[in-house]
């Protein structure tokens, strides 16, 4: 345009038209930029009014002086390049504060008609509110990546319809199997082995639909540690939209459940297993004749067989509610609990006969045998139990005692004058001199002696199961009748009898049969050490009781057999054992004689080193 155009504008329509620009506008004139004119838009950036009009600018804005500005006004002053800044932060003083602002804007020389540069002119644009806007996205963008990144579930963002992995946290990588370089990969080239499977093809749904999906043990057949491997998860597809409410990706998160599902499906397996296997043994247990029933921890019935409740007349409101003991006859109930309070402590089988009452209200002897189910810690599960009408047996054993009873009085008087003619006979062939046939004579007597101690224990047997055994009980110095006792049996004994004691003190009991007693202990000590030559007998005082014991050093006893030799017609199996004789009474009298007396025996043995039987005695008051 020519110059004459310009020549012909009045100055006031140029100074209105810059005035009511829509943009900051100032013009600043020579070396020092003095301040020549300056729009209403530019003062409110500045913080100033039209007072700074004809000012150096670093003396209006002095803040700036230490900033870019002048060095950049100067540059374009001098060189005639103008100078663009997007977005540039610039310290001002507003309202007497000093604060960072931010600023597109655009230096440019300005001409006279000679075409020298005069001065400088700024056109501005305050972007404070943008850039303050995109450092907030920023930030959020970077608190989200982080929360993604160190999410503890496993995160991917996928970009686009073709899927591309824009970020991945490590739990995602290591779900897929997979490493950071397939950031930035489609999906499908980024775990190819998917191919096949939905999840591609739901993810384009969601991304088009714009509809959430999620799922719920989900399988997924991926390559982690080089082999293909099947893995369950909870996921979620989630599309993400832009300003525009456009899909542009997808969230996905995802919880891997494999250990849930597979755990739960073995315990379905297991359930199934236990169904049928419950099924299968309450078939069993109704086709078997005994009573069959289970209980809880706690002992009450949890099921009965038919059998038990033919047996008793009683029906299934017992379940859950009642146990054995409204059955049982009280003399035998406190037998009976103190076995099963054992059993409860010990979490071990028991088994124990009593009598019981049945539908038609008559008592009769049960044999009841249980063992506990064990959870994993050892906790009891339940109680599972038989028990068997031994009532017939327990009458032909009464019939037996009564019998034997009887047999043992009738012997014992031909045995009486046996072991007579025995002696009188010994003594006269030993006058006559034929001191052999004396000898066969001699062992004789020795063999009736033998038959009598027998037939002794078979009567003491028919007394204690009868409840007629009689102890005449009385106080007496327990060493003493040790020392008597170990005396005797040193005598006819090729083993070495080593006594330790101390002060034992007396005790009151039937001095008669805990003589009985010891020498049974003994006798079977001697017995059962054939390769042994020495018994070591000990008596002690705790201070309530004495403790008697007898250790020998021979076959021992296996741990699941201790507790049945003090059992009637018991006797330890074996090669050894099987040759030396006995009917298994002896143990059985002793028990039965030391729990009458109130007191405790027992047996501790290790197989092939020997083993040392107890017994103890309470100290007659006196004493205590």
């Amino acid at each position: 345009m020519d110059n004459q155009y310009y020549e012909k504008i009045k100055p006031e329509s140029l100074i209105n038209l810059f005035s009511q620009a829509p943009v900051a506008l100032a013009m600043l004139m020579g070396k020092d930029f003095v301040i020549e004119s300056a729009n209403e838009q530019i003062l409110q950036i500045w913080g100033k009014d039209d007072s700074v009009i004809g000012l150096p600018l670093v003396e209006a804005l002095p803040e700036i002086k230490d900033q870019a500005f002048p060095d950049i006004l100067l540059e374009v002053y001098e060189t005639g390049k103008p100078f663009r800044g997007y977005k540039v932060s610039c310290f001002l003083e507003r309202k007497g504060v000093l604060g960072e602002y931010f600023f597109d804007f655009v230096y440019s020389p300005v001409y006279d008609n000679a075409n020298q540069i005069i001065g400088v002119s700024v056109v501005a644009t305050e972007v404070t509110s943008q850039v303050k806007s995109e450092e907030q996205l920023a930030d959020s963008e970077l608190r989200f990546k982080n929360l993604i990144l160190n999410a503890d579930y496993s995160i991917a963002i996928y970009r686009g319809l073709d899927m591309i992995v824009e970020l991945a946290n490590d739990k995602m990588l290591r779900t897929w199997g997979k490493d950071r370089s397939v950031i930035g990969m489609p999906l499908e080239k980024a775990v190819p082995e998917l191919e096949g499977q939905p999840f591609i093809d739901l993810l384009r749904k969601v991304y088009t639909t714009g509809e959430t999906y999620s799922a719920t043990e989900d399988r997924a057949d991926l390559i982690v540690d080089g082999k293909l491997q099947t893995y369950f998860y909870n996921f979620s597809y989630k599309p993400i939209r832009n300003n525009r409410n456009e899909v542009y990706a997808i969230l996905n998160m995802a919880v891997n459940v494999t250990d849930m599902v597979n755990s739960r499906k073995k315990l379905q397996e297991k359930s199934e297993k236990l169904r049928l296997s419950e099924a299968k043994y309450k078939g069993l247990s109704e086709a078997m004749p005994q009573i069959v029933w289970t209980s809880a921890a706690n002992g009450n019935f949890s099921y009965l067989n038919e059998r038990a409740k033919e047996y008793f007349d009683i029906t299934d409101d017992f379940i859950g509610a009642k146990n054995f003991s409204i059955f049982i006859h009280p003399e035998d109930l406190p037998k009976v609990e103190k076995v099963w309070k054992k059993a409860v402590k010990k979490k071990s089988h028991y088994e124990i006969e009593y009598r019981a009452k049945n539908k038609s209200g008559e008592y009769i002897w049960l044999l009841t045998r249980a063992v506990p189910d064990l959870d994993e810690d050892g906790n009891v599960n339940q109680w599972i139990g038989t028990s068997i009408d031994i009532n017939e047996l327990k009458i032909l054993q009464a019939q037996k005692d009564t019998f034997l009873g009887i047999a043992s009085h009738e012997l014992k008087t031909p045995l009486t004058s046996i072991k007579l003619y025995a002696q009188v006979l010994d003594r006269m062939l030993t006058k006559q001199g034929d001191s052999k046939t004396a000898e066969y004579a001699k062992k004789m007597d020795e063999q009736v002696v033998k038959l009598t101690s027998l037939i002794g224990d078979l009567l003491d047997v028919t007394k204690i199961n009868s409840g007629k055994i009689q102890l005449n009980e009385d106080n007496f110095n327990i060493a003493e009748l040790v020392d008597e006792i170990v005396e005797e049996q040193q005598l006819t004994s090729r083993h070495k009898i080593t006594v330790e004691k101390n002060s034992v003190g007396t005790v009151y009991a039937d001095k008669h049969r805990v003589s009985q007693v010891i020498t049974n202990f003994l006798t079977n000590a001697v017995k059962y050490s054939p390769n042994a030559d020495e018994v070591i007998v000990r008596s002690e005082n705790d201070g309530a009781n004495m403790i008697f014991s007898v250790r020998d050093f021979g076959l021992g006893i296996p741990d699941n057999k201790k507790d049945k030799v003090f059992e009637q017609y018991y006797r330890v199996s074996g090669e050894e054992q099987s040759t030396i004789p006995g009917l298994g009474l002896g143990l059985f009298i002793a028990a039965q004689i030391i729990e009458r007396s109130n007191g405790k025996i027992w047996v501790e043995s290790t197989l092939g080193k020997g083993s040392t039987f107890f017994f103890s005695l309470p100290l007659s008051e006196r004493e205590n």
